[in-house]
């Protein structure tokens, strides 16, 4: 399995287009969203469906293309050392929009609880210099879904 997970994570610097060079880029996603949702050390249904629908929607997946998706990414991330490899991944084949679109869902999964926990505010720092992304832009898509949660809320 390690071996599997590492040949998704390795491979050359060709794009995404290839099926090898997707895998990695869904399971770099997933893994990064999985570490989020995980920092806080209390991993809730609530963002395990968060990130279920946010892989299954971005990649197109059906259901059963999802679980074994986030079994890699889970295992991925149980193996790794640090998180600029799912960075790198994300950098190399995603747009700066994308790579906001995948930010806002993580802050999406950081306030599923209604917490900002420290552990999930300093991951999210570290994921806007490894995203290379401003403050300023990340910051505004944390206040949309804060904004997102009030409206929902009330």
């Amino acid at each position: 399995m390690i071996s599997k997970i590492l040949g998704f994570l390795a491979g050359s610097e060709a794009g995404g287009s290839s099926p090898q060079g997707a895998e990695r880029i869904q399971v770099a996603t997933c893994a990064l969203l999985l570490e989020l949702a995980h920092a806080d050390s209390q991993f809730q249904a609530i963002e395990e469906e968060l990130v279920r629908d946010l892989v299954q929607e971005k990649f197109s997946l059906s259901a059963a293309a999802t679980e074994e998706l986030l079994e890699l990414a889970q295992d991925a991330r149980a193996e790794s050392l640090d998180l600029f490899q799912f960075a790198r991944q994300l950098n190399e084949h995603f747009s700066r929009e994308e790579k906001l679109e995948v930010v806002e869902v993580a802050w999406r999964i950081v306030y599923a609880d209604g917490v900002l926990d420290r552990f999930e505010d300093a991951l999210m720092r570290q994921l806007t210099t490894l995203l290379r992304l401003s403050p300023k832009e990340v910051i505004a898509a944390k206040l949309k879904v804060l904004e997102d949660v009030r409206s929902a809320e009330g």
